[in-house]
């Protein structure tokens, strides 16, 4: 997931909408899975493993009804240090190059994510993201002013922690510690061609950390991330694209 600066096709607009997992159809399972198989080298039998322990899917439309972009997330309800703690997490994300200028999908997730933490009340919520990706990781300092690890700042000690409780029970022995990434079984990298990371990308401190402690992220390993989810956490951009 990127905010990124391409303008999408003339005319064509996006249109997000929000629905459980347990609601797809093997038709939409099939669009899902030709649209990510077009970026990322997946495998079907995982792709379908990782959908089915989600809860939602954000699904981006065109016009004509096709599929062009989607997102799966699962809410984790956990304890930690005594209290009950939760942690939206998020799955596969794709959208098609054509359509990387779109603000649908910050535009939906955003208030979803606002629902989310509407019903959360008192109990703490944070966004566990996983990033193979530097367009997936651009996402963080886009959406928030306070998210880890990040160049600017050491990840406080008690948020580390908790990125590795959330870590550990998502992924168990593939979430490697010392490093902040996960090693999935059957990872996922990115084609060759898609989302490379050039020396102009390099320029931009975040790319430039993303790749730093994210060395084999063209292997398909994953860059454990955080972010608490608190409608004052948000950047005033975000805020101005939920208004829209």
């Amino acid at each position: 997931m990127d905010i990124d600066r391409h303008e999408p096709p003339a005319g064509e607009e996006l249109r997000g909408s929000v629905q459980r997992v347990a609601d797809r159809t093997p038709d939409l399972v099939g669009e899902m899975f030709r649209l990510m198989d077009r970026s990322f080298i997946v495998e079907r039998e995982a792709f379908e493993r990782d959908l089915a322990r989600k809860d939602w899917l954000i699904l981006l439309h065109d016009r004509d009804g096709v599929l062009r972009g989607f997102t799966s997330l699962a809410l984790l309800e956990t304890e930690w240090a005594g209290r009950p703690v939760r942690a939206l997490s998020s799955g596969d994300t794709v959208i098609q190059r054509e359509f990387w200028g779109s603000l649908e999908l910050p535009r939906v997730w955003g208030r979803f994510m606002l629902e989310r933490i509407a019903e959360a009340g008192d109990v703490p919520l944070y966004w566990f993201l996983l990033s193979s990706g530097y367009k997936t990781y651009r996402f963080l300092p886009v959406f928030f002013k306070e998210f880890y690890p990040r160049h600017d700042q050491v990840t406080p000690p008690d948020l580390q922690a908790l990125l590795g409780h959330f870590g550990t029970v998502l992924y168990g022995g593939s979430f490697q510690a010392g490093t902040g990434t996960v090693r999935l079984p059957n990872p996922t990298p990115l084609r060759d061609g898609v989302a490379e990371v050039t020396v102009e990308r390099l320029s931009d401190p975040h790319v430039a950390f993303f790749v730093k402690r994210n060395p084999d992220h063209t292997l398909g390993v994953e860059l454990a991330c955080l972010a608490p989810l608190r409608a004052d956490n948000l950047r005033p951009f975000i805020r101005r694209v939920l208004k829209a």
